[in-house]
């Protein structure tokens, strides 16, 4: 065969086995066996192999994934990525319609409803009809360009069938129950920690480096939308959003399975029952429904807030709630060294999820709600929320429960347990050697939110500890190559990257550190306080309760555990040695020397908000302003996202000014 003839059979093998590929993941109809499949996909390797001068980035081959990365390059957005506003009743989806209608005053639009998929949004960017790169949302402006992992999942096209244009899809990865339960068996057979749920398992797929790995896990992709781009870019446009799904199918990408477009919202309020009814049936996890304007130029005239687009909403069933057996109860101790108990259940599908264990919180509430081994219990489970027992079916009790009652002594180390008076935690005071509380605190220290350490999670930190090779964060910075290289499952590459990681986190701010630290009564937001007023490690080692005391937000409690913590023989060791090691012990956030809207200023972040809540304190600080976290008569305002709680209430109650991230970056402004 010559290389003419090998291109005609090259370009024969993909047509075909990409018409099988949409046959077998967007019609669930495979018209040849798999060792068929693997046959003809085999012949196109071989032809590829031997013919290089026909390689294509196009080909059924990229499915099984390319060559390891070094890291995700970043891809700007052309359009910005929103999150949506969410809403629990159907009130309030009657407000909503009354707000556009307000908006566009004599319109009476259209709706569209589709599944809320619990998945990791993405975009595809097409150009001439090929997918040229596909990235995540990140913090809606720039994310991971995860081209090469998107390729894996052969529901997404690499070549438009009819059009041949520019145009950038929205969508949703996501593992589906059966890929996502047979991978969790597949994980603990092999003595690796399980998944949580579908979201998290995709979630993480996405993130792996190695194109060949996401190849292998049960992903899938689902897309919804079509950006409106720029008309310098524009070469799709629709008149509504039901069209652009109509060229989604067209063009063989998997849309939503339920997809409704609504006269009115009481035809939206019926839709989203019929959702209801069948979400069971969908084969990935789902907690809600889209509700979108149909009409494109209608979501033009109402626009978007500084997160959320007006034209849209998200609506959120009520918690699930079944019924199970409470087969036992086993207690987990926190890096705090408080004991949980856990309820072990005889498994139950809620939200779309086995579940198999839910919280107990605390001896009082057992006693109080009367919780026995061997009860029927009513469990709960709400989106992303642990399940938890709400309540105990009484009148089916055959006698034989029995009461439960937490260990006089750990059950990790076997110290006699503690109550404080007062407090309902019980809990192991060995804080130094309790193998529970030593992961714990080491799982702390790495974690995203503190120094970051990517790689140490709490699988890693386990076999750290069990080998005794970690029992304070100082020394994480001790291990070498060869003892990472030791542990087990632990590949030449994983260990070269967690050194790496363990060296670049040597950079991160000092508020991170002292977060990481883990000082009793001290989060995030104080830590960022405590840097930004002391500015060097030492400065706060030295420290008096009055110096703290003289900080508006830290109160005698807070004082007295921070001075605590540094007073401990056993911190100050392991904390020398982190410096000794060269570990950053300086602020770095800068603040404004020039007067601005926010110098002096007390802000209260609460809610959900476009990015995180660091992102937000980090302007506050830069801009001369204070982070507080905790609301009273002295705060200057609160930033409030969504589903912000207790403080927004507290703020309301006090008559302090609440600014919403919009009215905030124009204060900013």
């Amino acid at each position: 065969m010559n290389s003419t003839q090998a291109l005609t059979r090259i370009l024969q093998l993909r047509q075909e086995i990409e018409g099988h590929n949409r046959a077998y993941y967007l019609d669930a109809a495979p018209t040849i066996s798999d060792f068929e499949f693997d046959r003809l996909l085999r012949e196109l390797q071989e032809l590829e192999e031997k013919f290089p001068e026909h390689h294509s980035d196009d080909s059924p081959t990229r499915r099984v994934g390319g060559a390891p990365l070094e890291a995700f390059a970043q891809v700007r957005h052309r359009v910005p990525m929103l999150s949506l506003e969410n809403t629990y009743s159907q009130e309030e989806l009657r407000d909503f319609e009354q707000r556009i209608r307000k908006l566009i005053p004599g319109r009476s639009p259209a709706y569209t409803v589709e599944p809320k998929i619990d998945g990791l949004a993405i975009v595809l960017h097409y150009e001439s009809g090929r997918l040229v790169h596909g990235a995540t949302r990140g913090d809606g402006t720039t994310g991971d360009d995860i081209t090469q992992n998107l390729k894996t999942i052969r529901s997404i096209p690499l070549t438009l069938t009819h059009f041949k244009g520019t145009v950038d899809v929205r969508g949703e990865v996501y593992m589906d129950l059966a890929g996502f339960k047979k991978l969790n068996e597949d994980r603990l057979n092999a003595g690796e920690q399980a998944f949580a749920n579908p979201r998290n398992a995709a979630a993480g797929s996405l993130k792996l480096l190695d194109p060949k790995m996401v190849a292998a896990r049960p992903l899938d992709a689902c897309l919804y939308g079509i950006d409106r781009l720029p008309a310098d870019d524009a070469s799709v446009d629709f008149a509504t959003h039901a069209e652009s799904i109509d060229f989604l199918r067209k063009n063989h990408f998997k849309v939503p399975s339920f997809f409704r477009v609504c006269p009115s919202m009481d035809g939206v309020i019926a839709a989203i029952e019929a959702l209801d009814a069948l979400r069971s049936t969908l084969p990935y996890e789902t907690d809600g429904a889209v509700i979108k304007v149909n009409e494109i130029p209608l979501r033009e005239q109402l626009g978007r807030t500084s997160k959320a687009p007006r034209w849209a909403i998200a609506y959120k069933y009520a918690a699930q709630k079944v019924e199970t057996k409470l087969l036992s109860v086993t207690v987990q101790v926190g890096r705090t060294g408080n004991l949980t108990p856990v309820a072990e259940l005889e498994p139950a599908a809620v939200a779309g999820s086995t579940i198999r264990r839910a919280t107990l919180h605390n001896q009082d509430e057992i006693n109080r709600k009367d919780i026995r081994i061997g009860d029927t219990v009513i469990i709960e489970k709400a989106g992303e929320v642990i399940p938890a027992v709400v309540g105990v079916r009484t009148d089916r009790r055959t006698g034989g429960e029995q009461k439960f009652t937490l260990p006089d002594r750990c059950p990790e180390c076997g110290t006699p347990v503690q109550k404080a008076e007062g407090e309902v935690a019980v809990f192991c005071p060995n804080r130094r050697s309790c193998p529970a509380q030593v992961r714990g605190r080491l799982e702390h220290f790495a974690a995203k939110g503190c120094m970051n350490i990517e790689g140490l999670g709490e699988a890693m930190v386990a076999q750290l500890v069990a080998a005794g090779l970690a029992r304070n964060p100082a020394d994480l910075y001790d291990l070498t190559y060869e003892q990472v290289l030791g542990l087990e499952r632990m590949a030449q590459k994983s260990a070269q990257n967690l050194i790496q990681a363990l060296h670049d986190s040597k950079s991160r701010d000092l508020w991170r550190l002292l977060h990481g630290l883990g000082i009793e009564h001290i989060g995030a937001t104080s830590a960022r306080l405590l840097a930004r007023e002391f500015k060097t490690l030492e400065a706060l080692e030295n420290a008096s309760v009055g110096d703290l005391l003289r900080i508006h937000e830290i109160g005698e409690i807070m004082a007295e555990s921070v001075v605590g913590w540094f007073r401990d023989p056993d911190h100050r060791s392991w904390l020398g040695r982190l410096k000794k090691a060269g570990l950053n012990g300086t602020a770095q956030i800068e603040e404004s020397t020039a007067t601005t809207s926010l110098t002096g200023k007390s802000v209260v972040i609460t809610g959900t908000l476009s990015q995180p809540r660091e992102h937000f304190a980090e302007k506050i600080i830069a801009a001369g302003g204070k982070v507080s976290g905790s609301v009273s008569k002295k705060t200057s305002f609160v930033l409030a996202g969504s589903d912000a709680g207790s403080k927004l209430d507290k703020a309301r109650e006090l008559g302090v000014t609440v600014l919403n991230e919009e009215e905030f970056i124009r204060l900013l402004d």
